[in-house]
């Protein structure tokens, strides 16, 4: 009791601790955001670009579908290009040509090898000199410049309009025609990004460094590594070194738990679910349902990468663009593994406490009404911002936010939040006898209880910018939604949930179990929590940013390293007692998410955290790479392993048929893992390859991203893809059977009676 005592000490102090210093480094990140001039003048003082511009701009490509439709310091979608990135080698090339030009030259191109690179030295001074005067508010170029930024933003004017001549980069692009209607409007928008293209090459005052750290990899342009780059990441290796060897030794240190004495029945055999309980069967419904339109969605995604306006021939652009396919696909994600999580915590609430609150069953009913209106409002309201229906100001309400992850509008945003509010009262109130009584399971009852407070409490920091914020703080908050939120506070309350099943199966000792998981919370937290900085390294923050990240980011890693020994220790539990096979499904489930969290989050998140790694592939197909094994390897798995735990319970006398549950758990891992091995890690090393050898720009240019190897490996995920869609297909198919079916369970009602051996 003294150690789990110490043990929760440490995990507050360390909570303590990790936000205060990621607080500091918020401010830090304030106090020094790249500056968005009142004016963009040249050197004879005319005004090229206006604050207004610039802010108008960024609205508008919000309204586009923001960072689903390319990318924005590296952040968003990979078949359009990062679009500061595009100006900033556009408007280079550009220059280049005028001076060659003024000096009687056909182009840069015919210039002998002295003159260029003469050339290309002027260019460095002219692009990295910070020419923004605080005093005056204003940023001056040059007029050569200036003449140069009005060509460049003619193509992006031309780009986004329907003019013939750049229709092939469109489909390229998957831009459908006449995206942005307003003639005024495609001004402004190349005004925003010629901003983020100057915070990446312009130089920080009193600094060698740009404002997103030499960020993207341009040699065109003096963009290559700093050296604080190469140092964190060498730090950052040592530190994973040192904290895997901490882990084993401690484990060694402590020895094996004694083993659990197994129960001859099943414990919950004679739970009857309470009329809250079966409420929330509708929400695995809904959950299974989301999780089919995610598949279709991203099978057409996809596909959009080769066809770019088509799919098989079929012009669906003007219905249904890109942009708006990976934002229904990436929300989806989000909500479907979101809302299994918050139905088993509304389902195992009142069976942890057989306590039924009043009115329980019309609060869950409540809530799963709201979820409908935030899931449904939130996609048509993105329908109608993409397609041009909306202003600004209304699109930032009720339209699309632009940010990944985080794109639904302000006003669905807050009935979310609301939602969740509601969801931690329900939760909270149908614990809280279990969390007064005392109980081995009390610890256990307790961080499930306050995960489900920091649950409802930290997707609120999606609610903390304005139209008009700093872009750098937009995206510290916002990784607090998809750092923290999704892979940090949720993470926390599956890992205790799913040990307070297993407790209350007889499969672990309660007491065991406790310390087990406030170890690793607290082990979790120590990387997890600083760790969401490494999201940030090139979003115009300071090389603090890059320090903290690196070293913190390196210790996620961790725990990742003895997942081998959790996977065999879930596993071996369904070999524990004849009844356990009753619950075979949902815990292979569990073992798949060990195997994900190691592949997916360790090899493959590990493969893009350092400083030096992300430098280069950031924006690379590498990143969703990650996404794919991590979001639905973990979260997805986990969610769907819960799901299958409360429908056993649920529905003892209802068919559950093992061989769809088999087909179901073979097709996805194997589909999932076709997917990323076979087609995004590939398409990430071809890309990792030209941007380190070349640039960044040529990484995500037209010509590689349409070139033969790459649509090659676009087509690679079709294997895939199938596998995998015929594992959700069977899982809504055994759902179906389990619902509406009854009959003997196919693994053998009388199984569950069998004593132990």
């Amino acid at each position: 009791m003294a150690y789990s005592k110490k043990l929760w000490l440490w995990l507050g102090g360390i909570f303590i601790v990790s936000f205060a210093i990621l607080g500091l480094i918020g401010r830090e990140i304030y106090v020094q955001v790249p500056p968005v001039p009142a004016k963009v003048v040249t050197a004879s003082g005319e005004t090229v670009f206006t604050r207004a511009d610039i802010q108008t701009g960024r609205e508008v490509w919000q309204t586009l579908g923001g960072m689903q439709l390319g990318s924005i310091w590296g952040h968003g979608g990979y078949v359009a290009p990062d679009w500061g990135t595009d100006w900033l080698h556009r408007e280079a090339t550009t220059l280049l040509d005028i001076w060659a030009r003024r000096d009687g030259a056909k182009d840069f191109a015919s210039l002998d090898p002295e003159a260029q690179a003469a050339l290309k030295e002027r260019l460095k001074r002219d692009l990295r000199t910070n020419s923004y005067d605080a005093t005056t508010d204003t940023i001056t170029v040059s007029d050569a410049r200036a003449e140069a930024m009005a060509v460049v933003g003619d193509h992006y004017a031309t780009l986004f309009s329907s003019d013939p001549s750049l229709k092939a980069l469109r489909v390229q692009y998957a831009i459908p025609e006449r995206s942005i209607i307003d003639a005024r409007q495609r001004e402004q928008l190349g005004a925003f990004f010629f901003w983020t293209a100057w915070t990446s090459v312009t130089e920080r005052p009193g600094a060698e460094i740009t404002y997103t750290n030499n960020w993207p990899h341009e040699p065109l342009v003096g963009n290559t590594p700093s050296a604080s780059l190469g140092m964190w990441s060498i730090a950052s290796v040592l530190f994973l070194i040192a904290g895997i060897g901490w882990l084993l030794w401690y484990q060694a240190r402590r020895g094996h738990e004694e083993h659990a004495v197994v129960p001859a029945t099943d414990p919950f055999l004679a739970m009857k679910p309470t009329a809250s309980m079966k409420a929330t069967t509708k929400y695995f419904v809904t959950v299974i349902a989301m999780f089919l339109a995610q598949v279709l969605l991203g099978a057409i995604t996809a596909h959009y990468a080769v066809e770019g306006q088509e799919f098989y021939g079929y012009n669906i652009s003007e219905v249904i663009p890109y942009a708006l396919t990976r934002t229904w696909h990436t929300q989806l994600g989000i909500f479907w593994i979101a809302v299994a999580w918050l139905a088993t915590g509304l389902y195992v609430a009142p069976m942890l406490s057989n306590h039924e609150p009043k009115y329980q069953k019309l609060g869950v009913n409540l809530l799963y009404g709201a979820l409908l209106v935030v899931v449904i409002g939130s996609f048509v309201g993105e329908w109608m911002a993409i397609q041009q229906k909306l202003g600004h100001g209304v699109s930032f309400w009720f339209g699309h936010m632009g940010y990944e992850y985080v794109d639904l509008g302000r006003f669905w945003a807050i009935l979310l939040f609301i939602g969740l509010m509601i969801w931690l009262t329900l939760v909270g109130r149908a614990l809280w006898p279990a969390l007064k009584a005392k109980s081995d399971n009390r610890g256990l009852i307790g961080m499930v209880f306050l995960s489900t407070v920091c649950i409802g409490l930290f997707f609120g920091a999606a609610l903390t910018w304005g139209r008009h914020s700093p872009l750098s703080m937009i995206e510290y908050f916002r990784w607090w939604v998809v750092h923290l939120w999704v892979e940090g506070f949720f993470e926390v309350f599956a890992t205790a949930v799913i040990a307070l099943l297993f407790a209350g199966l007889g499969l672990v000792r309660a007491r065991a179990a406790n310390v087990a998981v406030i170890f690793s919370t607290a082990v979790f937290l120590v990387g997890g929590i600083l760790g969401t900085l490494h999201h940030l390294y090139f979003s115009g923050t300071p090389t603090a940013v890059i320090a903290w990240g690196a070293m913190f980011s390196a210790l996620e890693v961790v725990p990742l390293s003895v997942l081998g020994v959790e996977a065999f220790h879930n596993y071996r539990m369904t070999k524990s007692a004849p009844w356990v096979e009753t619950y075979k499904w949902p815990i292979l489930f569990f073992v798949a998410v060990s195997f994900w969290n190691l592949i997916g989050a360790g090899v493959l998140g590990f493969a893009i955290n350092p400083p030096i790694s992300l430098y280069y592939i950031q924006g690379l197909n590498m990143t969703p790479a990650h996404a794919h094994a991590a979001l639905f390897g973990v979260y997805g798995m986990l969610g769907i392993g819960l799901m299958l735990f409360c429908l056993r319970t649920a529905y003892r006398a209802n068919v559950w048929s093992e061989r769809l549950l088999k087909s179901t758990f073979w097709a996805l891992n194997i589909g999932l893992a076709g997917m990323v091995f076979l087609s995004l890690v590939p398409a990430g090393i071809y890309q990792a390859y030209h941007s380190v050898t070349t640039s960044f720009w040529y990484a995500r240019s037209p010509e590689i991203i349409h070139g033969t190897v790459m649509e090659t490996l676009v087509w690679m995920r079709v294997p895939g893809d199938i596998v995998f869609s015929i594992g959700a297909v069977t899982l809504a198919l055994f759902a179906l059977r389990l619902l509406i079916g009854r009959g003997k369970d196919q693994v053998g009602i009388d199984a569950i009676l069998v004593p132990a051996e």
